[in-house]
């Protein structure tokens, strides 16, 4: 491993929903991911090369036609095993992804089950998980790079059994009311309105305050409040939006951020209420929303060189332009795809998102024309940045007459 030469069984399957960035857990180890889209592609797809089918946990997985018991029909009757990935599920005892056929569930030990982040649980048939512990840590092989410290596995312990002891209810009870805390706080907002999700799916199983305003009552974006958050002590994380598709009587829309409780701890609602009242309360002067006249058309083909943390690339735009508003194309080392952007005086800003099964690479280039230079960073997400100088494409200025033959060569 990942050198499966001589391996039965080198394949795993997967519906088109189930793929996923966390699925290269799978790829990593060398195996040919298939993609299926319906049951028959499902029921051709497995062979005596298939190791196992993956499954993600979701609405997907629990209804439609390849729902979690449909897939486990057809895979019961050829023998092949299902593992699930549940891994930001709450845990349930009896597992109901067992009872619906799974034949193994994966959970992430760092999220609702509040254990160590880098510990989980595997829960299903004996003989698999017995396998599975063979090859990883702390034995000698591939695996070897996973290790899990002692100290991880008893936090792991712990956070299931106190799982079974807790009482979930009033758990519910107190993230609803540090919630309701900080909805009181800012409802006395001109414009601002509150209401709560209370999710019935086991996966991010918390409730969650949105918090709605109009932007051209307090002057700032439910973007910019996330930003300023994000950015400056004690820092917050929250969900933003941008204007909403109901707008209300008299104004142009409505913009939002939201709060989830799960992971709070006693005292955070404080802290976050303060904060955001004090950030959607501070006095703000209307904003144009006029945009700065371009000063610079930059239609056309640039060659851009992109220096990343430890290696360069050369990757071409295509881009068309419409007063302030720029669509194209990025081709980058393996695909090109479509991109949209924008230019505000000299300053330009470009988003494409590298989009295949098992991965999404998003670049936002933020650069500053110059003549027949654009350059600046790129923002990349978790990935951080890199950094750009594009420059103008320059086609040969050969002027030579093109004589179209009649008829196929008389030699070659």
């Amino acid at each position: 491993i990942p050198d499966l030469t001589g391996f039965d069984k080198t394949e795993v399957v997967s519906p088109r929903y189930s793929r996923n960035v966390y699925d290269a857990a799978v790829r990593n180890i060398g195996v040919k991911m298939i993609t299926v889209d319906t049951p028959e592609e499902l029921e051709n797809a497995l062979s005596p090369r298939t190791a196992m089918i993956y499954l993600t946990s979701g609405s997907d997985a629990s209804s439609g036609p390849l729902s979690l018991e449909n897939v486990a029909k057809i895979a019961q009757a050829k023998k092949v095993p299902i593992l699930v990935d549940a891994a930001a599920e709450v845990l349930t005892i009896p597992n109901v992804h067992l009872q619906k056929g799974a034949t193994i569930v994966a959970y992430s030990g760092g999220k609702a089950i509040c254990g160590p982040q880098c510990a989980g649980l595997l829960l299903g048939r004996k003989d698999l998980l017995m396998s599975a512990w063979q090859a990883s840590a702390p034995h000698h092989g591939p695996g070897r790079d996973n290790k899990v410290g002692r100290e991880e596995t008893l936090g792991m312990l712990a956070a299931v059994e106190a799982w079974v002891t807790r009482d979930h209810d009033a758990d519910w009870k107190t993230w609803l009311s540090w919630l309701d805390h900080i909805s009181r706080r800012v409802s006395t907002i001109a414009s601002v309105k509150t209401s709560v999700q209370e999710p019935t799916g086991l996966s991010n199983k918390s409730p969650s305050l949105t918090i709605t305003w109009d932007p051209a009552t307090l002057h700032i974006t439910g973007e910019e409040v996330a930003e300023e958050l994000a950015r400056t002590k004690p820092r917050i994380a929250l969900g933003a939006g941008g204007r909403g598709n109901e707008a209300e009587p008299g104004t142009l829309g409505t913009t939002s951020i939201s709060v989830t409780a799960w992971m709070m701890q006693p005292g955070d609602d404080e802290v976050v209420a303060e904060r955001i009242y004090g950030v959607l309360s501070a006095k703000r002067g209307p904003r144009s929303t006029d945009m700065a006249a371009p000063s610079a058309n930059v239609s056309g083909r640039w060659d851009v060189d992109i220096e990343f943390f430890s290696s360069r690339s050369r990757h071409t735009l295509f881009i068309e332009q419409d007063g302030n508003w720029i669509q194209g194309s990025h081709q980058g080392d393996f695909t090109v795809r479509d991109m949209i952007g924008m230019i505000e005086g000299n300053e330009v800003k470009l988003r494409s998102v590298e989009r295949r099964p098992g991965a999404s690479v998003m670049f936002i280039f933020s650069g500053t024309v110059s003549g027949d230079t654009i350059s600046g960073p790129i923002h990349m997400g978790e990935y951080l940045n890199a950094t750009f100088t594009a420059k103008r494409h320059s086609y040969p200025k050969e002027r030579t007459r093109i004589v179209v033959p009649k008829g196929p060569p008389l030699a070659t």
